[in-house]
């Protein structure tokens, strides 16, 4: 192997982090473009922001890392820590007598956002290190010094694990201008001593960590001042009476906190359990009537929690309460809709706050439009609409002095876009109906338009026709208006519509009382002769439904038993062999043939007709009469009335006391459950003509043991009952076949052979003498045709599934 040419080990090295250099450079460019490219389409993507500005950090490019952050920032406040490192960048980076007023400007966006004692304390040392009047002492400087230094403790001089940071921090500076002070001019060393011990009294009536070297501190610079203290066992001794009072007040203080401090400065804990801490150390202070102290302290968690919305809405709540009205309940609200833009109540709290605030409506308007572009609920987007509505109506219907009056088109074009927007979500619901019947009201009292008030109208029923609610506001504004014809005009276009429930019923009802109340007897009798045959309709659809399911209900009951008893008799009869031995006795011997009676396993015995021409079976005949004539005429006699949603515990007796008052009462039905006996709250009620009949139908929907009774005609000619019992007109051509030929041919004449529904092994045991379909019972047979042969049950069979 030839030899390697001989290398510079420090040329290699060098080769080598260049090479890894440029590799580091390559990766970041690429995640840098993978960042902007997911930023461009989703820039709510947080956690791409935090990394994306890191990278740029380390590259240094100063003009993306600045507009990185503003990107941001837009969506999302920075944290205290990325105001501190934008500041220190731009401080580093940026030069010329610019550059100082733009980071001013990004430590007060910082302190705005969140509470930081070590914002504050980065904040005051660059005013006193880059400003020029500052530095110099001069009266502005110092002015502004002083001002910075009192807003500071304002936001966080009540903090008490970190807050005597920015008192010793003020201290200094009064330190440092009495320092430089001439020595000759007293007057002005005696009034900044002056300044420097008010500052130590303040801090010392302020519940602190430390509080005993702050007090330690303060002994030792009046000791410095000249004032000899007596130096006795205790730390008080040589301090005035009301220094001492206000320390030992703010140590008591402290020493009642300082258990609660501890517990939300642990470590250790999960943060549900750090939160619950603030809760409670919160729940103390409130306790504690001391509004500052409270406010503090929900500052200091809204640090730890910035996304809390629980925390964020109690905060709030009780700025509310206890400050009413003021630019910081604005502030803080401002700040919490950017933690959480998805509370639909922050955004609703905080329009209210600006209104309170007598905010302008270019602030409320751009405030509202903001909230529309959050993912919110659609009831939060419609509470927010009503809101924005709300506050709309009071600043034009009562002005406030000094602000212009608002245009009532604000209002209109509002209702508007609610309208266009909720229409497409909130069809036939109960917030679509709210806003509408709001804009009505205000179209018709504030604006006094009735036109415009019936057009919200008109555009409601475009969207929810079908919606009783929306039909009966219409008709209640113009019958408090007076206009009796135009709620009648509306009463005819609805009355005939379906609604839900028993709402066609309703409105048909409300306008025989709309009528009553305030048309003439002409009127009534109109109302009374279009309502009643729709009344009729809906009472008989009610009782086919009614019978539908009751039928429904108890082919489910007994095919459940079917089930059971299936399952039961699907067990070997090795398993039970007294059984065995016993069906064994009692089983008749098969017959074999095709006259035998014996059928199948699981098969129905079904009872065989002779047929015997044209004689009728007299036997059959009497059967029949005595199973289905009398109860038909009954029912051809009589008027019955369909009683439902009858309390449970009611009895026969009930019911007719509760028509005791109409009298003509023949007999009443009340229906049980077949299995458990109990009453399923419907009942047949006979009366003896169709006057006692009416009287009681006009009792609908009065009470009976607590439950408002459902009352209709009952018409069984149309019920599925009838169809099994026959009709009287067809009772003798029928009798003959039997009562299963009668109930066959009934129901295939009254429903039509394309709408039979055949269920069962045995539905096609029909009597052999029943017409083949297709045939009429007049229609005379020729020669060739002869006696029809019998049908089997498999031919009957085809011939309806054919048919």
């Amino acid at each position: 192997m030839p030899d390697l040419p001989d290398q510079d080990p420090s040329s290699s090295d060098s080769d080598s982090d260049s090479g890894s250099e440029d590799g580091d450079q390559a990766q970041k460019n690429l995640q840098l473009q993978t960042l902007e490219a997911e930023l461009s389409t989703n820039p709510g993507n947080y956690d791409a922001h935090v990394q994306y500005i890191k990278i740029l950090r380390q590259i240094a490019d100063i003009e993306k890392l600045r507009q990185a952050r503003e990107a941001m920032n837009e969506p999302f406040p920075l944290t205290p820590s990325m105001w501190q490192d934008w500041a220190k960048d731009e401080a580093s980076l940026s030069t010329g007598s610019d550059a100082f007023p733009a980071i001013e400007k990004l430590y007060e966006r910082g302190v705005f956002e969140y509470l930081s004692i070590s914002l504050w304390s980065d904040y005051l040392d660059f005013v006193q290190e880059n400003d020029l009047s500052v530095r110099e002492c001069s009266p502005a400087g110092i002015l502004k010094a002083r001002d910075l230094f009192e807003r500071a403790l304002t936001a966080a001089g009540l903090h008490v694990s970190e807050g005597s940071k920015l008192w010793e921090a003020y201290r200094k500076f009064e330190q440092a201008i009495f320092d430089a002070t001439d020595e000759t001019d007293n007057q002005a060393r005696d009034k900044q001593i002056q300044r420097i011990r008010t500052i130590f009294h303040r801090q010392l009536s302020v519940p602190h960590a430390n509080m005993r070297s702050t007090l330690l501190d303060y002994k030792a610079w009046e000791v410095e001042q000249g004032n000899i203290l007596n130096a006795g066992s205790s730390d008080l001794d040589g301090i005035s009476s009301h220094v001492a009072s206000a320390y030992n007040k703010a140590l008591e203080m402290y020493n009642a906190r300082v258990h609660l401090e501890e517990q939300i400065c642990r470590q250790d804990m999960s943060d549900s359990e750090k939160l619950q801490n603030f809760m409670n150390y919160l729940k103390f202070e409130q306790s504690s009537g001391d509004p500052s102290r409270v406010q503090m302290l929900y500052e200091r968690a809204i640090t730890e929690f910035p996304i809390s919305s629980y925390l964020w809405l109690d905060y709030t709540h009780y700025l509310d309460k206890t400050l009413k009205v003021g630019s910081i309940i604005t502030n803080v609200y401002s700040r919490a809709v950017k933690n959480c833009p998805c509370v639909g109540e922050l955004w609703v709290r905080y329009l209210l706050s600006l209104e309170r605030g007598h905010a302008s409506e270019k602030e409320i308007a751009a405030v509202f439009e903001k909230s529309l572009q959050c993912i919110l609920t659609l009831d939060e987007f419609l509470d927010l609409y009503l809101t924005r509505i709300d506050g709309l109506r009071r600043r034009i219907s009562c002005p406030v002095e000094g602000e212009s009056v608002l245009d009532y088109s604000l209002i209109r074009e509002t209702f508007q876009n609610a309208s266009d927007y909720f229409s497409q979500y909130l069809k036939n619901t109960d917030g679509l109906l709210r806003l509408h019947a709001y804009w009505a009201r205000l179209e018709l009292n504030l604006h006094k338009d009735l036109q415009a008030a019936r057009g919200v109208w008109e555009s409601l029923l475009k969207i929810c026709g079908s919606m009783l609610e929306a039909w009966q506001g219409y008709i209640t504004m113009e019958a408090e208006l007076g206009h009796v014809s135009e709620a009648r005009s509306l009463y005819r276009r609805c009355y005939s519509k379906r609604f839900p429930g028993t709402g066609s019923e309703d409105i048909c009802y409300s306008w025989l009382r709309f009528e009553r109340e305030f048309g003439s007897l002409d009127d009534f009798d109109r109302a009374v002769q279009k309502v009643t045959p729709r009344l009729e309709e809906l009472q008989l659809f009610r009782s086919q439904q009614e019978s539908k399911l009751t039928e429904e209900g108890e082919n489910s009951s007994k095919k459940n038993v079917r089930d059971k008893r299936k399952q039961v008799s699907e067990i070997p009869d090795e398993h039970y062999p007294a059984k065995r031995q016993k069906d064994a006795s009692q089983k008749p011997k098969k017959a074999h043939g095709k006259d035998s009676d014996v059928l199948n396993p699981g098969e129905q015995t079904v009872e065989k007709i002779k047929p015997k021409g044209d004689k009728p079976d007299i036997q059959n005949e009497q059967r029949m009469k005595q199973r289905v004539p009398e109860k038909t005429k009954v029912y051809a006699d009589q008027c019955t009335a369909f009683v439902s949603n009858i309390n449970l515990k009611a009895n026969d007796e009930h019911l007719r006391q509760f028509f005791s008052d109409v009298g003509g009462v023949v007999a009443i039905r009340l229906l049980h459950d077949k299995f458990s006996g109990k009453s399923r709250g419907l009942a047949y009620v006979d009366f003896s003509d169709d006057a006692h009949l009416v009287a009681a139908v006009a009792k609908n929907k009065q009470m009976l043991l607590g439950k408002k009774l459902s009352i209709a005609r009952s018409d069984p000619k149309h019920g599925k009952k009838e169809h099994a019992r026959g009709s009287e007109s067809r009772e003798s051509a029928e009798t003959s076949n039997g009562p299963r030929a009668h109930q066959a041919l009934q129901s295939s004449h009254n429903r039509g052979s394309d709408n039979v529904q055949l269920r069962g092994r045995n539905t096609f045991a029909i009597p052999r003498n029943v017409l083949a379909l297709g045939q009429t019972a007049n229609k005379p047979k020729t020669a060739e045709q002869g006696e029809e042969k019998p049908k089997s049950n498999d031919e009957f069979r085809n011939m309806f599934l054919k048919g």
